[in-house]
C-alpha cells in the first residue's frame, strides 16, 4: 500500500483533475463523507466545487488550502480489504490525519493499469474556518500504513507491475496480460464449469463471446461495453481451459472435486476464492523468482530446479 499526500495543491485543481478523469471514463465516483447532499455525485462538478469553496472563502490567509491524497493498493491489498474495507480504511485514514469531520470526495481510477483512489478535501476546518494542523503528516501516514499491514496481513514484497490484471483502453501488452490471467485461472481447480470460468473473467472485466466458428476476447467497461478491439481466441497460446476442445477439457479436468460444485455460490464468494487463489499463486511465483513470464522461461526454470535437486 502506498499513500501519497500531494503538496502545493489547490482544491479546484485537485477536484477538476479528478472530474476530467471521470469525463474521460478513466475514473468513477466512488465514495463521499460529510457533504451537504447525501450523494454529491448526482450534481455537477461546479456544485461539488462549491462544497469546498464556501468553506475556504472563510479563510483568506492560507495559500495552500487543498487536500489531495492518492491511495495506491496492490492487487493483494484489494483482495484482503475488499470494496467495503477500502471505503472503511479511507474513512479511517482521514480520521487519523485529522480530517474525519471534513467533507471529502473519493474517485476510483484505473488509468494506470491498476486500481487506485484519489481523495479531495480542504485543509480549512469546516467548523472553525481555521487551517487544520498538518504537522508530521508523512509520519502519520506511514504509521497508518503500518497499521493496515498488521491488521490485514498485507505483504510488502508484492510487485504491483507483475500482479497486473487490470485492463483498460490504454493497457500495454494486452494479449500477454490476458494470457497471464488465463494461465492463473486455468490452475484454479475449484473453477469446475464454464459458467464459473466466465464469471471469474467478469471480475476482471474480460468477456469471451462466440464469433462464427471461434471466439473473441473482449475487455469491457463496468457496464459490459467493449473498450478495446477484441482479440481472437486462436491468437492465444494459453487459452481458457473450458474453451479448449471438449475432449481435451474432459481429459484434463474430469474426476476433480466431484462434490465441490460451486456454481451456485454468490458472486462475492467466487470473487474471494478466485482472487485469493490468484494472489497465492502469484506470490509463489514471485518467491521462486519466476514472475509472470512466458512458457519457455517457465520450462527452463523448472528444468534448472530439477537439475539442482539432482
Amino acid at each position: 500500500m502506498v499513500i501519497k499526500i500531494h503538496q502545493a495543491c489547490s482544491t479546484p485543481n485537485a477536484l477538476f483533475y479528478n472530474e476530467r478523469k471521470v469525463f474521460q471514463h478513466k475514473a468513477t465516483f466512488y465514495h463521499s463523507r460529510n457533504t451537504p447532499e447525501i450523494n454529491p455525485f448526482l450534481g455537477d462538478k461546479n456544485a461539488r466545487h462549491r462544497i469546498f469553496k464556501e468553506i475556504e472563502d472563510r479563510n483568506t490567509r492560507v495559500q495552500k488550502k487543498g487536500l489531495h491524497i492518492s491511495v495506491n493498493p496492490t492487487v493483494g491489498d484489494l483482495v484482503r480489504l475488499g470494496d467495503v474495507g477500502i471505503r472503511t480504511e479511507i474513512d479511517n485514514l482521514m480520521k487519523h490525519l485529522g480530517y474525519g469531520n471534513q467533507p471529502y470526495l473519493v474517485y476510483k481510477h484505473a488509468d494506470l493499469e491498476r486500481v487506485h483512489f484519489h481523495i479531495v478535501s480542504t485543509r480549512i476546518d469546516c467548523e472553525t474556518g481555521k487551517k487544520i494542523k498538518d504537522n508530521f503528516e508523512k509520519e502519520k501516514t506511514q504509521s497508518f500504513i503500518k497499521g493496515l499491514e498488521e491488521k490485514y496481513q498485507l505483504t510488502k514484497d508484492e510487485n504491483p507491475e507483475k500482479l497486473n490484471f487490470r485492463f483498460s483502453n490504454s493497457s500495454k501488452d494486452l494479449k500477454q496480460n490476458l494470457e497471464n490471467l488465463f494461465g492463473q485461472l486455468n490452475r484454479m481447480d475449484f473453477i469446475t464449469s464454464k459458467a464459473m470460468y466466465d464469471q471469474a473473467l467478469g471480475l476482471f472485466q474480460v468477456e469471451i463471446r462466440k464469433a462464427g466458428r471461434g471466439h473473441l476476447v473482449f475487455v469491457t467497461d463496468e457496464n459490459g461495453n467493449p473498450i478495446r478491439h477484441p482479440v481472437k481466441m486462436s491468437d492465444f497460446q494459453e487459452r481458457p481451459k473450458f474453451y479448449l476442445s471438449e475432449q481435451r477439457t474432459l481429459g484434463q479436468h474430469s474426476g476433480k472435486f466431484p462434490d465441490s460444485d460451486l456454481t451456485g455460490q454468490s458472486n462475492g464468494i467466487l470473487k474471494s476464492l478466485v482472487l485469493k487463489e490468484l494472489i497465492r499463486q502469484a506470490k509463489t511465483q514471485l518467491d521462486d523468482g519466476s514472475g509472470f513470464r512466458n512458457k519457455t522461461y517457465k520450462l527452463k526454470s523448472q528444468k534448472n530446479r530439477a537439475k539442482r535437486k539432482l
